[in-house]
Protein backbone atom coordinates (compact mmCIF):
# COMPACT_ATOMS: atom_id res chain seq x y z
CA UNK A 1 0.00 0.00 0.00
CA UNK A 2 1.30 3.50 -0.86
CA UNK A 3 1.06 5.97 2.26
CA UNK A 4 -1.43 8.29 0.74
CA UNK A 5 -3.73 4.78 0.94
CA UNK A 6 -2.57 4.53 4.56
CA UNK A 7 -3.15 8.32 5.71
CA UNK A 8 -6.38 7.52 3.46
CA UNK A 9 -7.81 5.39 6.03
CA UNK A 10 -9.36 5.62 9.18
CA UNK A 11 -7.24 4.74 12.18
CA UNK A 12 -8.35 1.68 13.92
CA UNK A 13 -8.16 3.19 17.41
CA UNK A 14 -7.45 6.16 18.39
CA UNK A 15 -4.43 7.83 16.31
CA UNK A 16 -3.80 11.47 15.24
CA UNK A 17 -7.47 13.10 14.22
CA UNK A 18 -5.77 15.89 12.35
CA UNK A 19 -3.53 13.25 9.97
CA UNK A 20 -6.89 11.27 9.76
CA UNK A 21 -8.28 14.49 8.19
CA UNK A 22 -5.62 15.06 6.07
CA UNK A 23 -5.60 11.79 4.21
CA UNK A 24 -9.15 12.04 4.34
CA UNK A 25 -8.67 15.69 2.15
CA UNK A 26 -6.07 13.99 0.61
CA UNK A 27 -7.80 11.04 -0.76
CA UNK A 28 -11.01 13.58 -1.91
CA UNK A 29 -8.18 16.23 -4.15
CA UNK A 30 -8.08 19.82 -3.92
CA UNK A 31 -11.95 20.51 -4.30
CA UNK A 32 -12.17 19.27 -0.67
CA UNK A 33 -9.34 21.21 0.69
CA UNK A 34 -10.65 24.61 -0.91
CA UNK A 35 -14.06 23.44 0.73
CA UNK A 36 -12.76 23.00 4.08
CA UNK A 37 -10.65 26.52 3.92
CA UNK A 38 -14.04 28.18 3.07
CA UNK A 39 -16.39 26.01 5.79
CA UNK A 40 -13.00 27.09 8.21
CA UNK A 41 -13.47 30.67 7.33
CA UNK A 42 -17.04 30.06 8.21
CA UNK A 43 -17.09 28.63 11.12
CA UNK A 44 -14.01 30.75 12.46
CA UNK A 45 -11.64 32.79 10.50
CA UNK A 46 -8.22 31.51 12.35
CA UNK A 47 -9.26 27.77 11.23
CA UNK A 48 -9.90 29.35 7.75
CA UNK A 49 -6.58 31.17 7.51
CA UNK A 50 -4.42 27.98 8.97
CA UNK A 51 -5.86 25.95 6.65
CA UNK A 52 -5.22 28.30 3.33
CA UNK A 53 -1.71 28.62 5.20
CA UNK A 54 -0.91 25.24 5.31
CA UNK A 55 -2.60 24.37 1.67
CA UNK A 56 0.10 27.35 0.75
CA UNK A 57 3.28 26.29 2.44
CA UNK A 58 2.31 22.93 2.65
CA UNK A 59 2.19 22.06 -1.46
CA UNK A 60 -1.27 21.32 -1.36
CA UNK A 61 -2.43 24.06 -3.94
CA UNK A 62 0.44 23.84 -6.27
CA UNK A 63 0.73 19.59 -6.42
CA UNK A 64 0.10 18.72 -10.32
CA UNK A 65 -0.73 22.43 -11.46
CA UNK A 66 -0.29 24.01 -15.25
CA UNK A 67 3.32 25.02 -13.76
CA UNK A 68 4.36 21.22 -14.23
CA UNK A 69 2.30 21.13 -17.79
CA UNK A 70 4.08 24.25 -18.79
CA UNK A 71 7.49 22.88 -17.77
CA UNK A 72 6.84 19.47 -19.77
CA UNK A 73 5.91 21.19 -23.10
CA UNK A 74 8.64 24.09 -22.78
CA UNK A 75 11.18 22.79 -20.48
CA UNK A 76 14.31 20.68 -20.44
CA UNK A 77 11.87 17.63 -22.75
CA UNK A 78 11.44 20.44 -25.49
CA UNK A 79 15.23 20.35 -26.38
CA UNK A 80 15.53 16.37 -25.75
CA UNK A 81 16.21 15.36 -29.50
CA UNK A 82 13.68 12.69 -31.28
CA UNK A 83 16.29 10.91 -32.68
CA UNK A 84 15.17 12.82 -36.28
CA UNK A 85 17.44 15.15 -37.24
CA UNK A 86 15.00 16.92 -39.49
CA UNK A 87 12.32 17.04 -37.15
CA UNK A 88 14.94 18.41 -34.77
CA UNK A 89 16.19 20.96 -36.52
CA UNK A 90 12.51 22.16 -37.52
CA UNK A 91 11.32 22.41 -33.82
CA UNK A 92 14.61 24.08 -32.66
CA UNK A 93 13.81 26.69 -35.54
CA UNK A 94 10.16 27.37 -34.13
CA UNK A 95 11.00 27.13 -31.38
CA UNK A 96 13.47 30.04 -32.12
CA UNK A 97 10.42 31.55 -33.85
CA UNK A 98 8.26 31.41 -31.27
CA UNK A 99 10.78 32.92 -28.49
CA UNK A 100 11.76 35.66 -30.70
CA UNK A 101 7.57 36.67 -31.19
CA UNK A 102 7.00 36.69 -27.55
CA UNK A 103 10.15 38.58 -26.95
CA UNK A 104 8.66 41.02 -29.82
CA UNK A 105 5.40 41.20 -28.29
CA UNK A 106 6.15 42.08 -25.39
CA UNK A 107 8.72 44.66 -26.15
CA UNK A 108 5.38 46.27 -28.16
CA UNK A 109 3.23 45.72 -24.75
CA UNK A 110 5.82 47.82 -23.11
CA UNK A 111 5.94 50.29 -25.61
CA UNK A 112 2.16 50.14 -25.65
CA UNK A 113 2.02 50.57 -21.74
CA UNK A 114 4.64 54.05 -22.02
CA UNK A 115 2.52 55.72 -24.35
CA UNK A 116 -0.45 55.24 -22.67
CA UNK A 117 1.36 56.84 -19.43
CA UNK A 118 2.95 59.43 -21.54
CA UNK A 119 -0.91 60.44 -22.89
CA UNK A 120 -2.25 60.15 -19.35
CA UNK A 121 0.83 62.42 -18.14
CA UNK A 122 0.59 65.33 -20.80
CA UNK A 123 -3.21 64.96 -20.46
CA UNK A 124 -2.79 65.83 -16.11
CA UNK A 125 -0.29 68.60 -17.33
CA UNK A 126 -2.37 70.16 -19.91
CA UNK A 127 -5.17 70.20 -17.06
CA UNK A 128 -3.01 71.44 -14.56
CA UNK A 129 -1.78 74.41 -17.35
CA UNK A 130 -5.77 74.92 -17.97
CA UNK A 131 -6.62 75.19 -13.97
CA UNK A 132 -4.02 77.65 -13.16
CA UNK A 133 -4.40 79.45 -16.57
CA UNK A 134 -7.86 80.02 -15.05
CA UNK A 135 -7.36 80.79 -11.54
CA UNK A 136 -4.71 83.54 -12.75
CA UNK A 137 -7.35 85.10 -14.99
CA UNK A 138 -10.14 84.61 -11.97
CA UNK A 139 -7.58 86.59 -9.98
CA UNK A 140 -6.95 89.29 -12.21
CA UNK A 141 -10.84 90.12 -12.87
CA UNK A 142 -11.08 89.93 -8.71
CA UNK A 143 -8.50 92.70 -8.37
Amino acid sequence: MTTATLNAMPARRGGNPIRRAEGWLDARGKAAWIAATVVGFVVFWPIGLALLAYMIWGKQMFKGNCSTARQGRFGHTAFRSSGNTAFDSYKADTLKRLQDEQDAFEAFLQRLRDSKDKAEFDQFMEDRARKQKTDVEGDALDA
